[in-house]
């Protein structure tokens, strides 16, 4: 089995169901790993895939091809450059229905978790109360009452790194 590189913002992507298993050659340093990266690529190139989870590593893969693997919306001001670049480059990202984005916590990128239903977010309710205050108010308990981590309603759950406050959001196909 291959050892799995450590993200500091993605610590599960096999289990997020972000990467396979696959005998396919990386498209980056062209040795066949255990594991292919599934998830988003933004590249000048149209198509990348087939990337491997050391190449993603250390960045390897964002530098040959230019790339990031994930998008940002408004990104609090006091979260470091660096930060900013290892979610962008050095991190694999997350496929969501509509634009995904990453949350932040703690003047820091919070860690990916993975997709959500209902079910699963009322473990977390500080992340079930954020994505409550997202919808209108007439339409906040219907539309949570919804999700899926498998639907065409899903949440997406992280967790911050300094104080453990679980965040999420939600989207529909």
């Amino acid at each position: 089995m291959t050892d799995v590189p450590r993200f500091r913002y993605h610590p599960d992507p096999v289990g997020t169901g972000e990467v396979i298993t696959s005998d396919a050659p990386c498209r980056c340093c062209g040795r066949r790993q255990e594991f292919i990266y599934t998830g988003p690529v933004y590249a000048e190139e149209e198509v990348v895939d087939e990337l491997c989870l050391p190449c993603i590593a250390d960045g390897s893969a964002a530098t040959l091809f230019e790339a990031e693997f994930t998008d940002f919306t408004d990104v609090p001001d006091d979260v470091p450059r660096p930060v900013l670049t290892e979610v962008l480059t050095r991190t694999p990202g997350f496929s969501g229905w509509q634009q995904e984005h990453w949350m932040f916590h703690c003047a820091d990128a919070a860690a990916y978790l993975g997709k959500v239903g209902y079910a699963e977010l009322q473990a977390f309710p500080e992340a079930l109360e954020m994505v409550m205050e997202d919808s209108a108010p007439e339409q906040a308990e219907l539309r949570v009452r919804s999700l899926r981590a498998d639907g065409e309603a899903t949440g997406y759950l992280f967790r911050c790194l300094h104080c453990g406050t679980h965040l999420a959001y939600a989207d529909r196909s």
